[in-house]
């Protein structure tokens, strides 16, 4: 353990701890944008900027470990000055519709602006421009907004393992792009929606459906049986946004059916009642109809045929409980064991 000081503080952490995280374990604020707990520290976008006795050399409270009897001191008049520019520099290189963003109301760019109280930019010129094309069915790309942070691509290559995007260019051509910079191609997993603080990277299927103030309900995904927790956002009595929170068992990651496959769920193909053929034709029947016939035709089956002649198909998107019982049906009942599933939907 290291004896350090944060703010005339005395605190006791490991060693190897960075200043900001040794700061965020004893509730102690320090302002950052490229931090994210679950990726390897970056540097990157200059706001945890911190004075440390004995130089006058600012460190980088996500990159710098502490040391023994270390004095760190996280706020001063110098260090808001220096976050309000870093602040200010990046809103001169930002487009100004926060009104129409999707990300307004959450955009940790906007809460920097707000805390810093900047109204206004002191620093006027050119401004990059990108195409904001993107032929992906999921994932809009407005690499105006980017504030080059580098989550996206740390949780491309270190939580998905996939690689489709990086840093391209350098000084003020700089951006993130696929390879090439084609159209974004890859596994759709949405990690980098989940990480980007800005409105850089977003859903195209929520697009104007609604921001914040929506009803939140917390479920778990039902497309496979890893029981991956999600927050669904919803407004009217519509699901128009799927998240994860992070503290969840899966740490907020999910893959590209939990984040993006919802418009099943208010889809007017999906059935809302039982269906049994008729003269040829599906008619909607009741459950006591339906479990009425399938048990009269099941019975008749065995009789007639044998209970191997029947066989279970269950889903891999039903709970563990269910396909038990399921199974268990079919052996202890009709007398089977011709059962299977769908290993993949």
């Amino acid at each position: 353990m290291m004896n350090i000081k944060i703010n005339g503080r005395a605190l006791k952490v490991a060693e190897g701890t960075t200043i900001l995280d040794a700061a965020l374990q004893n509730g102690i604020v320090i302002p950052t944008l490229c931090k994210h707990a679950k990726l390897s520290p970056f540097g990157g976008c200059r706001m945890c900027l911190v004075e440390v006795e004995g130089t006058s050399k600012l460190f980088t409270g996500c990159t710098t470990p502490v040391w023994e009897d270390m004095e760190v001191k996280t706020h001063s008049d110098r260090l808001e000055g220096i976050r309000k520019t870093v602040v200010e520099l990046m809103l001169s290189d930002h487009p100004y519709d926060c009104m129409t963003c999707e990300k307004a109301g959450s955009c940790d760019l906007q809460e920097m602006a707000y805390a810093y109280g900047v109204k206004d930019v002191r620093f006027r010129g050119e401004r990059r421009r990108y195409d904001k094309r993107d032929g992906n069915p999921f994932i809009e790309r407005d690499m105006e907004k980017c504030v080059m942070c580098g989550r996206c691509v740390k949780a491309c290559d270190e939580i998905q393992g996939v690689g489709a995007i990086d840093f391209s260019y350098r000084g003020f051509k700089a951006k993130v792009t696929p390879s090439y910079e084609r159209d974004l191609n890859c596994e759709f997993c949405g990690q980098c929606v989940a990480v980007c603080p800005t409105g850089a990277l977003m859903d195209k299927s929520s697009a104007g459906k609604g921001r914040e103030g929506v009803r939140k309900v917390n479920t778990v995904c039902a497309y496979c049986g890893t029981g991956c927790n999600i927050t669904l956002h919803v407004k009217d009595n519509t699901v128009v946004r799927v998240t994860s929170p992070a503290s969840s068992i899966n740490e907020g990651w999910l893959c590209v059916k939990g984040r993006f496959g919802y418009q099943f769920i208010g889809s007017p193909e999906r059935l809302k009642s039982p269906m049994i053929r008729k003269d040829g034709e599906l008619v909607e029947a009741s459950w006591d109809e339906a479990l009425d016939y399938c048990a009269n035709r099941l019975n008749g089956i065995k009789e007639e045929h044998g209970p191997d002649s029947i066989g279970g198909l269950s889903s891999a998107r039903c709970t563990n409980e269910d396909n038990y019982l399921f199974q268990k049906f079919f052996r202890a009942t009709v007398g089977t064991n011709n059962v299977d599933h769908c290993a993949r939907l």
